[in-house]
């Protein structure tokens, strides 16, 4: 009788170890699922951003003076650029009251300097894009070193496709930035932005 009262409480104390180990792996997910599906604001004022599907985030902020209702999408790449191995290029394009307003592309490095005028003498960069199986050349506008101001036309195509490429003039030469855009909720942009996908014409 001794026996099988052991053998039961050290079947207990076995069950008891395993459900433990398997509650600390359950405890210890949990906030990598939450980091997955939320992203933390730099910016003061602004939500924090929530997956918009994809690799996409969504943040939603309100200006303080005229009470605007902004929200900004932001993608960032798949790989780091040479000159800075710790920060991600990442595109973001952001919609004022239902309306689509900008988008830029932030390389996380320094630009080298601009190669064109634009069509009112403003700096730009001519940048190689490529979508999907197609690529084309645009003209930037090139701000403060940093950031390169996409356009309309382009950012429409981003947002329809599987493949996104940018290949930018570094200070140490040509850089690429790789994307994956596909999964956006587009039924979202749609309704904070009034954008629609666009499919990039072929030379």
């Amino acid at each position: 009788m001794k026996t099988s009262n052991s053998f039961h409480r050290r079947n207990r104390l076995t069950w008891a170890k395993a459900f433990l180990a398997v509650l600390a792996l359950v405890c210890a997910a949990a906030p990598l699922v939450s980091a997955q599906s939320v992203a933390f604001s730099p910016n003061q004022g602004e939500s924090d951003g929530v997956s918009a599907g994809g690799k996409w985030m969504e943040f939603h902020s309100e200006d303080k003076m005229t009470g605007a209702k902004n929200v900004r999408f932001e993608l960032l790449s798949d790989n780091y650029l040479r000159e800075d191995p710790d920060y991600k290029p990442r595109i973001q394009f952001v919609c004022t009251n239902g309306k689509y307003t900008a988008a830029d592309f932030n390389p996380g490095i320094r630009l080298g300097p601009p190669n064109r005028p634009g069509f009112w003498g403003q700096p730009q960069m001519e940048v190689m894009v490529r979508v999907d199986d197609t690529h084309s050349y645009h003209g930037w506008n090139w701000i403060r070193n940093r950031f390169l101001s996409m356009d309309k036309g382009t950012t429409r195509e981003l947002i329809g496709a599987h493949i996104f490429k940018v290949q930018i003039r570094g200070r140490n030469g040509p850089e690429i930035a790789e994307f994956s855009p596909a999964g956006l909720d587009l039924a979202r942009v749609k309704q904070a932005c009034d954008l629609t996908p666009k499919r990039p014409s072929k030379d």
